[in-house]
């Protein structure tokens, strides 16, 4: 490429999603990522720190965006079922959460490093698959998909 060129590579999907037992306490990491090609990859861990549910969420996020950099991607967008987590990323003035404001500032580096990021929010019925692996991180099963798919966070 040029120096003057910019890619205009496709974007990564991500979602991500965490769990913590009980809530505040361990913590689970789940995302899949979807390569432009269709090549699917999944994360599943369990942090060795405790924490709150919007913790984990944001760990989880940083653990995939580690991931995909590491294989190559330049542009993402990132789907996650908590509005706490994309409103903190996505929206310039919000207000902080004071506790966990070195960890958002830590993701909004790690966003820094690609060249096109988006980031929406999504019902948590369309989130199932990262929540299964954030959960499974501890040893626990799915959440079971019947009558929450019109609750919001």
């Amino acid at each position: 490429m040029d120096s003057g060129e910019t890619s205009v590579a496709p974007p990564w999907r991500i979602h991500c999603d965490g769990s913590a037992f009980p809530n505040p306490g361990r913590m689970g990491l789940g995302a899949v990522m979807v390569a432009p090609d269709g090549t699917r990859y999944t994360l599943s861990q369990a942090s060795e720190a405790r924490g709150c549910n919007n913790e984990a969420e944001l760990r989880a996020l940083m653990a995939a965006l580690q991931a995909v950099r590491a294989q190559g991607a330049v542009a993402l967008q990132v789907f996650s079922d908590n509005s706490i987590l994309i409103e903190q990323l996505g929206v310039r003035g919000a207000p902080p959460i004071v506790r966990l404001a070195s960890l958002f500032d830590e993701a909004r580096a790690l966003l820094s490093g690609f060249e096109r990021v988006t980031l929406q929010w999504i019902p948590r019925h369309r989130n199932g698959e990262a929540d299964a692996l954030a959960r499974a991180a501890l040893g626990m099963a799915p959440k079971p998909q019947g009558g929450q798919a019109g609750r919001r966070r």
